[in-house]
């Protein structure tokens, strides 16, 4: 009975692939995720996750974690205030974040599993990575089609300038006085 109970609490707790995707922002030309949104799949408080990340400052080089400048922050909250995304900026009683965001890459994420040690936050980092990666696999995808686009693209512009060639050589032929005018061939019948 309870084995019953605890499959339903764990299903409860399921989260979509294609929701943490959509977790996923492009950043300094980094895929990241922000902290705000770790920390609620993780099912920890921001400050929490934030807390811990600072106690193993060493384990989040630059390139696993950056905090976001003023301008990023404000850019990205005017972003997903408009595309009505959930993002936690105003998370504290005194209205708002007291500091900028923190955003995690890949990388970072992976490191977070060392640092969170709870099985809630294994089992979204298996989830998240597993969104990078598919994520990682759609634009290999959209490089190839866009590979193939420029192949076309630049096959058409061949194929136009030789058409083009052809089309000035035809005009230049229908100019051309043709000699037969000038000087018929056979009798002419005078009246």
């Amino acid at each position: 009975m309870k084995l019953a109970q605890k499959k339903k609490v764990d299903s409860k707790n399921l989260i979509p692939l294609e929701r943490v995707e959509r977790q996923i922002y492009l950043i300094r030309g980094e895929k990241v995720m922000f902290d705000s949104d770790l920390a609620e799949l993780y099912q920890v408080l921001t400050k929490n996750l934030n807390l811990a990340v600072r106690r193993n400052k060493d384990r989040f080089p630059k390139d696993f974690m950056f905090q976001l400048t003023k301008e990023e922050s404000e850019n990205w909250k005017s972003q997903i205030m408009t595309s009505n995304l959930r993002l936690q900026f105003a998370t504290s009683s005194y209205g708002g974040r007291r500091y900028l965001p923190y955003v995690f890459t890949e990388h970072g994420v992976a490191m977070l599993s060392s640092v969170l040690k709870s099985k809630q936050a294994v089992q979204m980092n298996i989830l998240i990575i597993r969104a990078f990666v598919k994520l990682r696999e759609m634009i290999a995808g959209n490089k190839d089609l866009a590979n193939r686009m420029e192949r076309v693209e630049n096959a058409q512009k061949k194929h136009s300038s030789i058409i083009g060639f052809l089309v000035d050589e035809i005009n230049k032929i229908r100019k051309i006085p043709s000699e037969s005018r000038k000087n018929p061939i056979g009798f002419v019948v005078k009246k």
